[in-house]
């Protein structure tokens, strides 16, 4: 075109204009690839700082895990000893009493028997009638006693208010 060898001025109009459109193509292509590179320059910061909470959350979790299992650790060798001094102190024990206590201990979760301060049951935290507490009072030291009320294994001290 600009070597003269288009001498139709009606070709020479229609490419004329065929450039112009063209060159407006390019120039929006370059303005919509300037804003891809925008969107993927974000989306790369994004994903670093997503990449690095990331590692901190593994991190943390690792640490977290850790300390968890130690603490097992440490509850699992505390039960053993709580269990070795448990059937230590069970031995001796009548097989209907600690069938009692076992019995209770599963529907009261893990509480069938309660200390008996101030008149008054550690187990349900209801204070005794009088006569339940003449009853107590006059039972053997050795007898077992129950809470009218909740039925677990009262447990006489100095401070029962017998």
């Amino acid at each position: 075109m600009d070597q003269g060898l288009v001498t139709n001025p009606k070709d020479l109009e229609r490419m004329t204009h065929e450039l112009a459109t063209l060159e407006r193509r390019i120039g929006d292509l370059e303005d919509v690839e300037i804003d891809v590179m925008e969107r993927l320059e974000e989306a790369e910061g994004a994903l670093a700082a997503t990449t690095e909470e990331l590692g901190r959350t593994d991190e943390l979790l690792a640490a977290t895990t850790r300390t968890r299992d130690e603490r097992a650790t440490e509850i699992n060798e505390s039960l053993g000893s709580v269990q070795a001094e448990r059937a230590t102190a069970v031995q001796g024990l009548p097989e209907d009493l600690m069938g009692l206590y076992d019995k209770l201990r599963a529907s009261k979760q893990g509480v069938a028997a309660a200390a008996l301060r101030a008149r008054q049951c550690g187990g349900c935290r209801l204070t005794l009638n009088p006569s339940d507490l003449a009853v107590i009072a006059k039972a053997p030291v050795d007898e077992v006693v129950r809470c009218e009320e909740c039925s677990r294994i009262l447990v006489r001290t100095a401070e029962s208010g017998l």
